[in-house]
């Protein structure tokens, strides 16, 4: 076997290389590898490719070897990605890769005002990393334009799509150059992603990294049968309490009213050792605790799925799965959030009994069996079930009954004769009568 390949066997310059550097990155990963020669190709790109294997790098650095100065206002590069936690995450990056290049950078989301995301690119900007509702609003207020577009990079396209983001999407794709590079990163390919693919790539080469469904060989996968949702809390705090070597522990929940019960709960017992993040939470305050996260000021953090994919953390020692997720493709970006970086994870799924015939579809979309361990022993087991658990009663259907139609007689008192639509002359007299109530005589002076 031949030495293994670095970044400085790849076709990379100086200012890229003197930042990668700095980062201390020497080995490219699969997909940085087997992106970076397509990319630079020219030709459409299909990345498949699992969360913690490097694809925003696999994309950046394409990206920026082949970006050109010019002093045009408007972006030649448009990345767009599904929250706003990951464009806070992909411009990190490009600005540490960037570090010695002269690029202009926005990242645009929701939740800002939106005169200061027309400020700034108003300025003028060389890429553009933008949720798409957010995009819109620019180019629609006639800030942002996209004649430019050269490169268009849609990252986590599976889950732009479960957002509901396609009119967006499909508003954009009229609006940019038809000469143009589409490049495109998702875990899964649903029917949806490859009729977005059909339709406005022009035959796209796929660059899979790691099979659809392959569990990480780095990450132990173990399940325990848990009565239900709180009997789920008090089994969480057990093992939190009893295994100190979990020292870093995303914990996932479906909800966000799951993950707030979780972290009101656990709380009690780990104070300021837990965190919580999820839609809900103003932006600054979920940046601020994913940042105590990553500096081990937090040990446990409460995660809905959407905003986990903001989460870049290279160390976390444990995830636990609450719920379990419907989506089988769901369950390896979540497990994918340990074991990375060439270190061993553990990922421990808590499956209640109306849980079991999704956990065993993620078992067969694997092509594996999770080993099941026992419930440890003083976990509090409650028969009390949170709404969602409830079963749905459903209503007898009853047959409505069409009202019987009266027919309306006329009005219950006669109209006054002014009323009438009659086509009468009154005399004056009656006149008289009609306005005073009794007929007025003329006074013979």
């Amino acid at each position: 076997m031949g030495e293994p390949i670095t970044f400085s066997d790849l076709n990379i310059n100086k200012p890229l290389f003197n930042a990668l550097e700095d980062m201390k990155f020497v080995y490219p990963t699969a997909i940085q590898q087997q992106v970076f020669s397509v990319v630079m190709s020219g030709k459409d790109v299909i990345g498949i490719a699992q969360t913690g294997t490097g694809k925003t790098l696999a994309y950046l650095l394409p990206c920026l070897r082949q970006w050109q100065f010019t002093k045009e206002k408007h972006p030649t590069i448009l990345i767009m990605v599904p929250t706003r936690e990951l464009v806070v995450q992909v411009e990190e990056e490009l600005n540490k890769l960037a570090a010695y290049m002269s690029v202009r950078v926005a990242g645009v989301f929701g939740g800002v005002n939106l005169k200061q995301h027309t400020a700034l690119v108003q300025e003028g900007v060389d890429v553009v990393i933008a949720t798409p509702g957010r995009l819109m609003d620019l180019v629609l207020n006639g800030s942002l334009k996209l004649k430019n577009i050269k490169k268009l990079v849609i990252d986590e396209v599976d889950e732009l799509l479960n957002l509901g983001f396609r009119p967006q999407l499909l508003s954009i794709f009229d609006l940019l150059p038809e000469r143009r590079q589409n490049i495109m990163f998702s875990a899964t390919l649903s029917t949806e992603v490859e009729e977005l693919i059909t339709t406005y790539f022009n035959e796209p080469i796929r660059v899979e990294a790691t099979p659809i469904g392959t569990p990480h060989a780095r990450i132990a996968q173990t399940h325990i049968k848990a009565h239900n949702f709180l009997t789920k809390i008090s089994l969480l705090e057990k093992l939190l309490l009893a295994h100190p070597e979990m020292t870093k522990v995303l914990v996932f929940a479906d909800s966000r009213a799951k993950a707030d019960i979780i972290f009101e709960r656990a709380e009690q017992t780990f104070g300021d050792e837990i965190g919580v993040i999820h839609s809900n939470k103003a932006q600054n305050t979920r940046f601020a605790t994913v940042e105590r996260f990553k500096r081990n000021e937090l040990r446990i953090l409460v995660a809905t799925d959407v905003i986990a994919r903001g989460i870049d953390v290279t160390d976390v020692s444990h995830v636990i799965n609450v719920d379990v997720p419907e989506n089988p493709e769901l369950y390896t970006h979540r497990i994918g959030r340990t074991g990375r970086a060439d270190k061993d994870g553990t990922a421990i799924t808590f499956v209640a009994s109306y849980e079991e015939e999704d956990f065993q579809k993620i078992q067969d979309f694997m092509s594996m069996e999770v080993p099941e361990v026992p419930m440890p022993e003083g976990v509090e087991v409650t028969d009390i079930m949170i709404a969602d658990e409830r079963p749905v009663v459903s209503m007898p259907n009853m047959e409505k009954k069409n009202p019987v139609k009266i027919e309306s007689g006329g009005a219950f008192h006669e109209k006054k004769l002014k009323n009438l639509k009659v086509n009468m002359k009154l005399s004056r007299g009656d006149k008289m009568k009609l306005k005073y109530g009794k007929p007025k005589k003329r006074r013979n002076n």
